[in-house]
């Protein structure tokens, strides 16, 4: 039996302003998340782009190709209801930060991790005043308590919206500090990507790339650009 497949019923799309942001709508009817809530964003930047989406989609509808509608339905359905636990959850981060745990040898990537990575801790004390430090090797050492204090409340500071880009950010690169660096404007999603995956560059340096490796790599890049785009629209 074959799965059903939403199809395309509308002809046009369209952003209109309402109470409390912006809708999209097809042939004039709101659009829906998937809980049924209205689909109203903060920005019409943001709308434009969600309705760019529906209005690309042919035949069959493919939530694949509509990574700004997920976005906004994720904020809504589930960040905006959970808003604590997800900015708590990203603020955890910070205690066992990428940025923050170093290889003890070789001494090549050594001096790679500290030469790349130590300017963004530099920045994020000079940014939050707050310091997070290095450890070697991979057992958790706490970081100090005031600190990821401050960084728990930049977390509790972004709107749903925001928290839902922030959520890939953070998750995607392990570092709350990278996360922030994009959010603040010191690093672009590319830069604060490629910092993410100093090591494993390292190791394709090393032994070669594998395909399949790399090719979900670059999914999880794509995703990682993509929230930065969204985080931007929204404000």
């Amino acid at each position: 039996m074959s799965e059903w497949k939403a199809k395309r019923f509308w002809k046009k799309t369209t952003v209109e302003a309402v109470e409390g942001g912006f809708e999209i709508r097809l042939d004039g009817r709101p659009v829906r998340t998937p809980a049924k809530a209205p689909l109203i964003v903060p920005t019409r930047a943001l709308a434009e782009m969600i309705a760019a989406e529906w209005e690309a989609q042919e035949g069959d509808i493919d939530p694949n190709t509509m990574p700004a509608t997920r976005s906004a339905n994720a904020a809504i359905d589930k960040v905006a209801i959970q808003h604590a636990e997800v900015a708590n959850l990203l603020a955890d981060y910070g205690d066992s930060d990428l940025l923050c745990y170093r290889a003890a040898h070789p001494r090549e990537l050594v001096e790679r991790q500290a030469e790349q990575w130590d300017p963004i801790l530099d920045w994020a004390e000079e940014a939050f005043g707050v310091r997070l430090y290095p450890r070697t090797g991979i057992m958790h050492v706490p970081q100090e308590a005031a600190a990821l204090q401050v960084l728990r409340a930049k977390s509790h500071g972004f709107n749903a919206f925001e928290l839902a880009a922030f959520h890939d950010l953070v998750s995607l690169s392990g570092s709350l500090i990278l996360g922030l660096a994009v959010t603040h404007g010191k690093l672009s999603a590319d830069e604060a990507w490629m910092l993410s995956r100093l090591d494993e560059l390292y190791q394709i340096e090393q032994w070669g790339e594998d395909e399949e490796a790399s090719e979900s790599a670059e999914i999880k890049r794509q995703s990682f650009v993509h929230a930065e785009l969204f985080y931007r629209l929204v404000n």
